[in-house]
This record gives structure tokens, sequence and C-alpha cells, in this order.
């Protein structure tokens, strides 16, 4: 072979291993407005329990990951018009959304409570009880669908997101917040806001609502990428790294929810 044939076998080979690695490099799309599973820090950075699955499960199947920060209103839209190649924030997967995304194996379970004010005598949850209440929940989510179902004589008010929901209770202008139980659950044990407030009544397991978990959503032709998270969300479960990741944000396994 001479130096020529050389030089030029070598270039292919170098652009090959280029193309192989831009193959590989992946975009995850995350709300960042709903701690502790997603959020933006101080300076900028979007971190929480769905990113930290996320950028591990990239790692597992050798892609180098980008985080994109999506409105939640917008998230599966921006999916499918290819913003980034897959979404981890926390989705709850439901029929309606099966018929616009493909979704991995559940990564944890879901479950979703109330909260009322520390001096609320609120111990059960019908529209009869709620009739003329002021409920707020999440626009765009299971949590808002379940109020305006379950609570068709309350005054519903959604919100762009979780906090700023979070807020009005903390504020005094709700009477009942619905939403998914960790992140509830984290505001009123953690936050300065959330001492207003107290968890009430069951846990709200109806599947109609919270679906069969909560999982990885990507667009229906990408099933190579799904079958590949999926193996490498096995992995992690089985060699500790998934634990050690929820031991970080949570006192008990949601992955089982016990």
């Amino acid at each position: 072979m001479t130096i020529r044939t050389k030089l030029l076998a070598s270039v292919i080979a170098l652009g090959a291993l280029t193309v192989a690695a831009q193959a590989e490099t992946l975009r995850l799309g995350t709300e960042g407005a709903y701690p502790p599973f997603n959020y933006v820090t101080p300076e900028g950075k979007v971190e929480g329990f769905d990113i930290d699955i996320g950028l591990e499960l990239c790692k597992r199947i050798g892609a180098e990951c980008e985080v994109v920060a999506q409105d939640w209103d917008g998230i599966i839209p921006g999916l499918l018009a290819k913003k980034y190649d897959f979404i981890i924030a926390s989705m709850f997967i439901t029929a309606e959304r099966k018929e616009q995304v493909a979704f991995t194996a559940p990564y944890y379970m879901a479950a979703m409570t109330h909260v009322v004010p520390q001096d609320s005598e609120i111990t059960e949850f019908t529209n009869e009880t709620m009739t003329d209440k002021v409920v707020g929940a999440q626009a765009g989510t299971t949590q808002a669908d379940y109020a305006v179902a379950m609570y068709p004589d309350a005054d519903v008010r959604l919100y762009p997101t979780q906090d700023e929901a979070s807020l009005d209770m903390a504020s005094g202008r709700l009477d009942v917040m619905v939403g998914d139980m960790l992140p509830l659950l984290d505001f009123v044990e953690k936050t300065e806001d959330g001492k207003c407030c107290k968890i009430a009544g069951a846990p709200i397991t109806d599947p109609a609502f919270v679906g069969e978990g909560v999982g990885i959503a990507l667009r229906k032709e990408d099933d190579d990428l799904r079958t590949r998270l999926n193996a490498a969300l096995e992995e992690i479960r089985a060699d500790g790294t998934y634990q050690a990741i929820n031991d970080k944000y949570f006192s008990i396994d949601i992955y089982t929810m016990k």
C-alpha cells in the first residue's frame, strides 16, 4: 500500500468515525420546572432526578446527550418537530399520549395527591366537598384532567407550571391543589413555601389518570432507540445505579413506590 493510499484510507476511516460519533449525539427534552424531577438552577443548569436518569441512560447506550428545556404545553409537539430525540420529564404513560408518541417501560410508578392548607378540615375529596372550592393544578397534565373531571362544580384554575400553582397555594389563593405525589411531598416537606400546607386524602392511583407509570417518550418511528433505552434502564436497575440516583432525591424507592 502506497503512502497516498494509506493516507486516503486514514481519511476515510476518520470520516466514518466522525459520522458515527455524530449519529450518537442525542437531545434530551425536559420541562425544567418540576422539582425535584427537573428544574433550572440559579446558574441556569437543568438538573433533577429525570436529568440524572436520562444522562445515565445516555451513557449506557454510548450517546452524548444535550439537555433541552421546553415548556410543558409544547413538549410533545417539540418532540414530533424533532427539537429533541426523547422526553424524560415525569410524563405519565396514558392511552391518549400513546396515540401521539411511543414510550419506554416505566422508569417509576405514579400516584397523585391533594394538598390543602394546614388548618383545612377537608379529608375527603368528592365533587360535593369541592363545590365552590378553588382547586389548582398544572395545565396540560393528568392532574388537571383529574381536577376538571372529578370536580365539575369547583373553580378549577390551571397554571403553566407546577411552581406557579404551588406559589398560589402558598399565597392562600387556592383551597386545594392536585398534583403528582412526589413533587408535592417535596414541596410540603422541604420548602419554606410548603410549610403552609399538608398532604390530604388517599393517594390517587386511578389508572384512567395516572396511566401505566412514568415513561420516556419517543417518536413512534424510533423503535431502535426505545429498545436501547429499555435495555439500559434494566441495566441501571440491576447494578444499583438507579437506586443510588433515587436515594439522592427520595426516601422511598419510587420505581416501586415502597
